[in-house]
């Protein structure tokens, strides 16, 4: 099969993994929600080879996110999970979670069913890494995001760049307390939150 790629993924992956080394170095079970190409699950697989690096995505995403982990043939990636806020979840438990750009793609109540979930796979003390763009009190950081934005609501009116306040708020009401926060690439964020044990 031909692979997926996006070109970001091989941009910001850097920059990620110096987070990633920081706050993933003591972990096991790593769940990567919404994996899309899968080209971060093996970059960071491969330099993380203390982790098993669990892949997870909807459906239609299997398919590639399959074909690069048979390339990579790497120890540390198990076989991909479907995955669905809306449907049903891993079993867990995981001591640390990630994902990238995936808030702005969900509907604002997916983004809410998330939050609520994670609680309930993840080990008491677990982290949770978010890469994305985010908004600052209401506002746009960019003009860049604003274009995205506008272009994300055009094609789906339940997406758009999240509120930092309201994702912090969300998190903090399910007991993630936000321990990490950095600037990344191309006007994006990397958040990282731990659980209360």
């Amino acid at each position: 099969m031909h692979k997926p790629h996006s070109p970001a993924s091989d941009r910001n992956r850097d920059a990620i993994l110096d987070v990633l080394r920081k706050h993933f170095t003591d972990r096991a079970q790593v769940l990567e929600i919404g994996s899309g190409t899968g080209q971060h699950a093996v970059y960071f697989a491969a330099a993380l080879k203390h982790l098993t690096w669990q892949t997870s995505d909807v459906a239609q995403h299997l398919p590639g996110i399959r074909a690069w982990l048979a390339e990579a043939h790497l120890p540390n990636t198990p076989e991909p999970l479907a995955f669905d806020v809306n449907a049903a979840w891993p079993a867990g438990p995981f001591d640390a979670a990630f994902s990238a750009n995936t808030l702005h793609i969900m509907a604002w109540d997916e983004v809410v069913r998330l939050f609520e979930g994670l609680p309930r796979i993840l080990s008491p003390g677990a982290v949770l890494a978010v890469y994305g763009p985010f908004n600052e009190a209401g506002r746009f950081t960019s003009p860049s995001n604003a274009a995205f934005d506008a272009a994300l609501r055009a094609a789906d009116p339940r997406r758009g760049i999240r509120d930092i306040e309201a994702v912090e708020a969300l998190a903090l009401a399910n007991g993630l307390v936000r321990v990490d926060d950095r600037a990344m690439p191309a006007n994006n964020r990397c958040i990282t939150w731990a659980l209360r044990p």
